[in-house]
């Protein structure tokens, strides 16, 4: 059943109490500055078929943009010293990152070039990217069969597993103890002014109209059904991606880094001999907001072929379990969509992380909290990010989009 809120009025209403609105919401809460009251509105709580429940739990910082790597630098910082950044809570536990790496596989000339590209990029803002030839790929990781492939790029300094649950555990339960309301409910409408320029309040499913001073769009796949009630187009829709955990017959002799095939088929390490992997059909459309169905077809036809292929262990493995879950890609140019809109000031987008949100969120999370309270971003400008370039139609590519 809905819950009703508190009050009647708040300075900021998050729309979505995943990993994104849980980050804002702790991030204010954070901030000496800020002093408002806050109310985080999330249809299910259970959190069953939210992005968040549905992630690889991982992070990289191979990225094609200066800006997306930095954002993950920051998600290592933090992780590396949550309980130091939560105020030094005996409670926190001391979290770390696997750092088996990333392992990106080029089978063509022109990928080959874009990682060598990315490189340069990576390497201006500090990170520890390596180039591999298909000799060095042997020899390190023998598993795989490299036949087809020209080129590697892995970095294993900072990227791999991370408890992305915890973070998120973390963040709820501490804003809750500093005074942020979380109800579950559902936002079904909102109002502007008279002037069009702001959301002067938000209607719950349970019938409570809601005055607001900033309503914050952080609800994954569902970012375009939440702009629309406030008048606003985004171009963020749910695509499906599956995933599977499997147990080898022959586990391998040392860490799988998390290896994109090119074929966009990836697989991971997950310990105990077991490991997990992801993919999805060729046929990429939006699907519906519920639709979590499993495609089993996808696995026998596609995914083990690929997996055995490149790695010849992996011809006798076993599905332990298996889920489908949705990416909120921002079909414009594959980055987040962050900050106010050009016209409706107070509405917030926190959308759009085309699979990369979770480890996005602390960044993303500290960055909106900081643009609440100040009106800018000041730890780290997220700006080339903002809603304006979609008026404009200048796109900022992300190549790297698993």
């Amino acid at each position: 059943m809905p819950n009703a809120p508190k009050h009647s009025t708040y300075d900021v209403v998050i729309v979505g109490g995943a990993i994104m609105g849980a980050s804002t919401a702790w991030f204010l809460t954070d901030n000496s500055d800020f002093d408002g009251r806050v109310l985080v509105v999330e249809r299910d709580p259970t959190y069953s078929s939210c992005s968040t429940a549905h992630t690889n739990s991982c992070m990289r910082q191979q990225f094609s943009s200066e800006l997306n790597v930095r954002i993950s630098q920051f998600a290592a910082e933090f992780v590396k010293n949550m309980r130091q950044y939560m105020g030094g809570d005996d409670r926190i536990p001391e979290l770390g990152i696997r750092s088996f790496g990333y392992m990106y596989l080029a089978d063509t000339a022109e990928f080959a070039d874009t990682l060598r590209s990315n490189l340069d990029v990576q390497h201006a803002a500090g990170a520890a990217t390596q180039l591999m030839t298909p000799d060095q790929i042997k020899a390190a990781y023998p598993f795989y069969n490299v036949d087809d492939i020209l080129l590697g790029s892995i970095n294993t300094v900072d990227e791999g597993y991370w408890d992305g649950a915890a973070v998120f555990d973390w963040w709820r339960r501490q804003s809750r103890e500093r005074g942020v309301e979380y109800v579950q409910n559902e936002v079904v409408a909102m109002a502007r002014n008279a002037t069009g320029t702001s959301i002067e309040s938000v209607t719950l499913a349970s019938g409570e109209v809601v005055s607001c001073g900033h309503v914050v769009n952080a609800s994954g796949p569902r970012a375009a059904r939440t702009a629309r009630m406030a008048g606003i187009d985004v171009p963020v829709e749910p695509r499906k991606r599956y995933s599977w955990v499997f147990k080898a017959e022959r586990p391998l002799d040392r860490d799988l880094p998390l290896t994109i095939d090119p074929s966009g088929v990836h697989v991971r390490e997950n310990g105990g001999g077991t490991y997990q992997a992801g993919g999805h059909s060729d046929v990429d459309p939006a699907v519906d907001y519920d639709d979590f169905t499993m495609d089993h077809s996808l696995w026998e036809n596609h995914v083990w072929p690929i997996l055995a292929t490149r790695i010849p262990q992996f011809e006798a493995i076993k599905v332990t379990s298996e889920w489908g879950g949705h990416y909120a890609m921002n079909t414009f140019d594959h980055n987040a969509i962050v900050g106010p809109h050009n016209e409706v000031e107070n509405f917030i987008f926190l959308n759009g992380f085309s699979g990369h949100g979770l480890q996005q969120s602390p960044a993303m999370g500290r960055g909106v909290a900081e643009w609440l309270t100040y009106g800018a971003f000041r730890s780290l400008d997220l700006s080339l990010f903002s809603y304006d370039r979609l008026v404009s139609d200048e796109p900022i590519f992300e190549k790297a989009v698993i």
